[in-house]
């Protein structure tokens, strides 16, 4: 099997066209015409995760942010993106990021944060004005849907902390009303919440809220920052999901080192 036969699969998963303009997604180091024994993925690619795909076979690495996102000047082992490059070259792993148009499909980042929490319903909390691509159902940043059963601000906050795994939830002041209707958006996302207004979501979960950011919340439901990193999570299992379904008996597995630089004091 070639990586080109990997990256198909996440390109009609995620169409590479789906990408913010400031992106960098696509096959970043290595040649897709290079055999793939094996694969890792990981939601970031530091040094670390690169040796771990090297000691455990893999020669390609799948990420969700990208390892080379901004101009480089110059790669060296003084910066932590230098050496996660010097060491992919070295063990000849090849590296590949699925981002944000993995974010901008409808099975993506946020689908898998809709699923935990159980949301019906879905569509797009901003769809793109690009027209549908054969059998993708179009692009579009964040999702919103339904809860099957409204539940309490208290009792969906601790839905929350308990499917995500988070010790602490920073959130907007509580409106007193009952959740149904939720916004979701993985990663940054509170360039959205004037949809999630518009849309008249109950709660809007997401990450990277801004301190003056909370106050666009206005009374008009709750803006819920849950963490980057554990907003993301499960996009390692869904890009998994995506190669077995396509190849059941080729080895990708996620990798086990923690790339969260986040920890919490509690």
């Amino acid at each position: 099997m070639k990586i080109s036969d990997i990256t198909r699969v996440l390109e009609d998963l995620a169409p590479l066209p789906y990408q913010e303009a400031y992106d960098n997604c696509g096959l970043l180091l290595g040649t897709e015409e290079d055999e793939c024994r094996a694969a890792m993925v990981s939601l970031d690619a530091t040094e670390p995760v690169v040796e771990e795909a090297a000691k455990k076979g893999c020669n390609l690495l799948i990420t969700h942010h990208p390892l080379i996102f901004k101009g480089l000047k110059q790669i060296s082992r003084h910066t932590g993106t230098g050496r996660a490059i010097i060491a992919a070259i070295k063990r000849e792993i090849a590296v590949y990021a699925i981002h944000t148009n993995l974010d901008n499909v409808l099975p993506g980042v946020n689908a898998a944060i809709a699923a935990k929490l159980g949301l019906e319903d879905r569509q797009f909390l901003q769809p793109k004005t690009e027209s549908a691509r054969e059998g993708q159902a179009g692009a579009g940043s964040g999702l919103i849907g339904e809860l099957r059963q409204p539940l309490n601000e208290n009792q969906f906050l601790s839905l929350l902390q308990q499917q995500f795994r988070v010790p602490v939830i920073r959130h907007s002041p509580l409106t007193g009303r009952m959740v149904k209707r939720v916004a979701v958006c993985g990663g940054a996302g509170s360039f959205l919440i004037t949809n999630a207004l518009a849309l008249k979501a109950d709660f809007f979960i997401t990450a990277d809220i801004r301190y003056h950011e909370f106050f666009e919340a206005e009374g008009r439901l709750v803006l819920a920052d849950i963490g980057h990193y554990e907003s993301e999570q499960f996009t390692m299992d869904l890009i998994c999901d995506a190669i077995h379904e396509k190849f059941p008996n080729f080895a990708v597995l996620k990798a086990g080192t923690a790339t969260n630089p986040v920890n919490y004091y509690l």
